[in-house]
C-alpha cells in the first residue's frame, strides 16, 4: 500500500501552532524537502481572542525561521513579574516573590503574542512551501520497515518516513498507535478572557495565589491584559455564568487596586485542567509533539512553550538526519528525539503538579510554609546563565528537580509531603525560569 501513495519526506497531522511551526522547519532548513501537513479543519487564521506567552528561547526559534518580526510588531514584551499570596476573605495581597530585568540587554524575558496574529504569520509562512490536505479525516495509520502511510477517509493514501502527530490532547494519531497516557483530573477550570484597564500595566505580569488556584494578568499591547485563572469545576459555572459587568467586579475583587477599573472585552471561556502524558513520544515511525505527548496545568505557563521545545529537538533530529543522509523516520533518530524531550516534560509536569498542589490551598500551616518558601518580595533578575544545549531549559538549569524524579517512588502520603517541601524551595527559580527556558534550543526551536 505505501508505494501507492503521495509520498513527502515529513508528515505533519494538526495545524495549530506546534504542527505550522514544525512544517515551516524542515523546509527553512533542508533544501527541496517535501512537507505535507494534515488537518480536519481548512486552514484558516484562529477565531481566537487569547494570548501566548512566548518564552526568549522560544522566541529565538521564530526569530530563526524568520517569522518573529511580524508577530513582534503585534506583542506586548513582559518586563518584569509580581507574586502575591492571598487566602479568602484576605484583605491585604503581601508581595511574595518579584522578579524584574532582561535577560540580555534589551531583550525582553517573554512576550505576549495574540494567538490570532500568531497564527496568520504562520499561516503566511507556510503557504508557499508545503502541501496542505485539509479537510482531510485519517481513516488509519500503518507502518513498515521503510514508512509510514496515512489512509484518509476518501480513499487516498499519504506516505513519509516518519508521520508527526501535533493533533492535540486527544490524539487520534497517538490512539491508532496505541501509546497509553498518564493522566489526572485536577477537578479545575480554567478560566480565560480579555480584560481592559484604567491604569497601565508598564510590562508587569501579575500572578495572585488564591486557594483555587492562581490568578494572573498577562500584559497585551495597550491598556489591556490577557486573564488566566483556576477556580474549582463546581465554582467555575457561577463565573461563566456571569455577565460582564459582575465578572468585571469578581475581577477588581481579585486584583485589588493594581491595575484600577476593570472593563471585560471577550466572553469568558472554561476548560477542564488536567495532567495527560504520553508513556511513549515516539513509536514505529511516529513522534509526538505538543498536547499530543502532553498536557500540563497551565499554573506556571510552559503549555506551548513546551510543545515548541519539542518543534525545535524534533526538527534539529529529522533535519540532521537528512543532511547525513540518514533515515529520518528511523528508530534510532525518533529515539534521540524521545530522550532529548521525554524526561524534561516529565519533570515539569510533576513541577507543575506540585505548585498547584501547594498553592491551591488554604490551610493556614501550608501557607506558612510556602510563604516561608518564596521568601520576602525583594526584586530578582532573571536567570542569565549558560544553558545546556539539549536540555532547552530542562534539568540542567534547575538541580533541585532532579529530587522529584527520584519522589515519584514513595508512598502517596509521603509523596505529597516532599512534593509540598521541593516546590516551597523550588517556587523562586520555576517561576524565573518559567519564561526564559528553551534557549538552549535557539539553533536548531
Amino acid at each position: 500500500m505505501a508505494s501507492a501513495g503521495q509520498t513527502h519526506d515529513v508528515l505533519i497531522v494538526g495545524g495549530g501552532p506546534v504542527g505550522l511551526t514544525l512544517a515551516l522547519a524542515p523546509v527553512q532548513s533542508a533544501r527541496g524537502i517535501r512537507v505535507g501537513l494534515v488537518d480536519r479543519r481548512p486552514l484558516s487564521v484562529p477565531r481566537d481572542n487569547r494570548a501566548s506567552a512566548i518564552a526568549a528561547g522560544v522566541r529565538r526559534v521564530f526569530e530563526a525561521l524568520g517569522v518573529w518580526p511580524d508577530m513582534a510588531a503585534q506583542s506586548q514584551p513582559i518586563t518584569a513579574m509580581r507574586i502575591t499570596d492571598s487566602g479568602l476573605g484576605d484583605i491585604s495581597r503581601p508581595l511574595f516573590l518579584s522578579f524584574e530585568g532582561d535577560v540580555a540587554p534589551g531583550e525582553a524575558f517573554a512576550h505576549m503574542v495574540p494567538n490570532r496574529v500568531s497564527g496568520q504569520v504562520l499561516l503566511d509562512a507556510v503557504a508557499a512551501q508545503i502541501e496542505v490536505i485539509a479537510p482531510a479525516e485519517i481513516a488509519a495509520r500503518e507502518s513498515d520497515a521503510r514508512s509510514a502511510w496515512l489512509v484518509l477517509a476518501d480513499g487516498r493514501v499519504l506516505v513519509a518516513p516518519p508521520v508527526v502527530a501535533a493533533d492535540g490532547g486527544q490524539s487520534a494519531l497517538r490512539q491508532m498507535a496505541g501509546i497509553h497516557v498518564v493522566e489526572h483530573d485536577y477537578r479545575q477550570t480554567g478560566l480565560v478572557t480579555t480584560i481592559a484597564h484604567e491604569l497601565p500595566h508598564d510590562g508587569v505580569a501579575y500572578e495572585h495565589f488564591r486557594p483555587a488556584g492562581p490568578f494572573a494578568s498577562l500584559p497585551l499591547p495597550g491598556n489591556r491584559s490577557s486573564l488566566v485563572w483556576t477556580e474549582s469545576s463546581a465554582d467555575a459555572p457561577r463565573f461563566l455564568a456571569m455577565d460582564k459587568a459582575a465578572l468585571a467586579l469578581e475581577i477588581e475583587a481579585v486584583m485589588g487596586s493594581t491595575l484600577g477599573a476593570v472593563t471585560v472585552e471577550d466572553d469568558l471561556a472554561g476548560f477542564p485542567l488536567r495532567m495527560r502524558i504520553a508513556r511513549d513520544f515516539v513509536a514505529t515511525r511516529l513522534a509526538l509533539v505538543g498536547d499530543a505527548a502532553h498536557v500540563v496545568h497551565p499554573i506556571a505557563g510552559r503549555g506551548l512553550n513546551l510543545g515548541l521545545k519539542d518543534v525545535a529537538a524534533l526538527a534539529e533530529v529529522v533535519i540532521e538526519a537528512v543532511r547525513l543522509g540518514l533515515d529520518h523516520g528511523g528508530d534510532d533518530v525518533l529515539a534521540h528525539y524521545q530522550g532529548w524531550r521525554r524526561l524534561d516534560t516529565s519533570a515539569m509536569a510533576m513541577v507543575t503538579d506540585g505548585m498547584n498542589r501547594l498553592f491551591s490551598n488554604d490551610a493556614a500551616p501550608i501557607r506558612a510554609v510556602r510563604d516561608f518558601g518564596l521568601g520576602p518580595g525583594r526584586p530578582r533578575r532573571p536567570h542569565q546563565g549558560r544553558h545546556d544545549p539539549h536540555s532547552g531549559g530542562g534539568l540542567g538549569q534547575w538541580p533541585e528537580a532532579a529530587e522529584w524524579a527520584a519522589d515519584l517512588a514513595r508512598p502517596p502520603r509521603q509523596r505529597l509531603d516532599l512534593i509540598r517541601l521541593h516546590a516551597a524551595r523550588f517556587i523562586q527559580t520555576q517561576q524565573r525560569h518559567a519564561f526564559v527556558d528553551g534557549e538552549g534550543q535557539a539553533r536548531g526551536h
